[in-house]
């Protein structure tokens, strides 16, 4: 993305990654994408952000917040911000990314990529911190929780680590609403258990949920579909599945959108992926936020408290959701 390689995920003891850029990486301060970096923390702050983009002429409110005296604008995203988060809300996101050596097929680890990028484009920190087989979790240390795709082999590795070690503390961060969100390995692995033949995997539980391995073909191909994540405000989620689950939801548990194009969770019920309170789970990959980066601002937001967000300049990405519409069946707009 944009000439930036993604962060190198050390051993699974570590409990941190680090961050490997390429010099074919520098750009000017105008340009979307990022100055020379090697070797440096995956925690950032807004102070040591080196990457800008293009930003709209200064609004009326931060010529007034600047002041007479001030400085002239630059391109950094701090000097532009004229929004002042409320109160309460954070000045940085904080990731946990779970076995993300493992479990991260479709380039699912560009969905963490692209949170970074745009929390520094605004001019707002992030923390990613990789936790692995045997690492202790801290459910107060984290807004948002990612678990991503993986093999079956991959899943039913992670699923007996994560009952055993990290079950509770998955189920206290839901409680006081940190965001937990699953991807296709990651969506089966929140419920109650992933059955495979004779074998069970267990889940954990955090969503009434079941998937079963059928004997039917693989569910692949684009998909659409319709959310509603606040009240009255649908919007579209376009990406890529491939899976060989059947995944049914309790009775009375949400979906997170209805199929408009694809399969969704079982190829038959118009339903895709499952949403509970803070805890969001749906087979599309692609990597789904790239495609889809109004879900990666609704995500910031959620859980920083920073509302409203700088508007950024968003051709490619409004490109790269169109595309993604194209592909399933859908008018690039709408």
């Amino acid at each position: 993305m944009r000439g930036c390689t993604w962060p190198a995920i050390r051993s699974p003891s570590s409990t941190r990654a680090s961050v490997s850029r390429s010099s074919a990486c520098a750009r000017s301060p105008t340009t979307r994408g990022c100055a020379t970096r090697t070797s440096t923390s995956c925690t950032s702050t807004a102070s040591s952000a080196a990457c800008w983009r293009r930003r709209p002429p200064p609004t009326a409110c931060a010529r007034r917040h600047r002041g007479p005296s001030a400085t002239p604008p630059t391109t950094s995203a701090r000097r532009w911000c004229c929004c002042v988060p409320r109160r309460g809300a954070k000045t940085h996101l904080r990731v946990c990314a779970l076995y993300p050596e493992v479990m991260n097929i479709y380039a699912d680890r560009g969905n963490l990529l692209l949170l970074e990028r745009r929390c520094h484009w605004r001019g707002l920190g992030f923390e990613l911190r990789a936790v692995s087989f045997g690492d202790e979790l801290d459910p107060d240390a984290h807004d948002v929780f990612y678990l991503g795709g993986g093999q079956d082999r991959d899943q039913r590795l992670c699923a007996f680590d994560l009952v055993a070690a990290k079950r509770d503390a998955l189920h206290a961060a839901a409680d006081r609403g940190a965001l937990v969100l699953g991807i296709c390995g990651g969506l089966q692995l929140l419920g109650h258990s992933y059955a495979l033949g004779d074998e069970e995997i267990p889940g954990l539980g955090l969503v009434d949920l079941h998937t079963v391995r059928g004997a039917g073909p693989r569910l692949v191909g684009d998909v659409a579909i319709e959310v509603e994540l606040d009240p009255g405000q649908r919007r579209v989620l376009a990406g890529f599945e491939n899976h060989g689950g059947r995944t049914h939801l309790g009775p009375g548990e949400q979906p997170l959108g209805r199929v408009l194009r694809g399969h969704g969770n079982t190829g038959q019920s118009g339903e895709e992926g499952v949403r509970r309170g803070s805890v969001i789970g749906t087979y599309l990959h692609g990597p789904l936020l790239p495609k889809n980066a109004w879900l990666a601002d609704w995500l910031i937001t959620t859980a920083t408290g920073v509302d409203p967000l700088i508007t950024l300049d968003d051709t490619l990405e409004n490109a790269a959701h169109a595309s993604a519409r194209r592909a399933a069946g859908l008018s690039a707009e709408g």
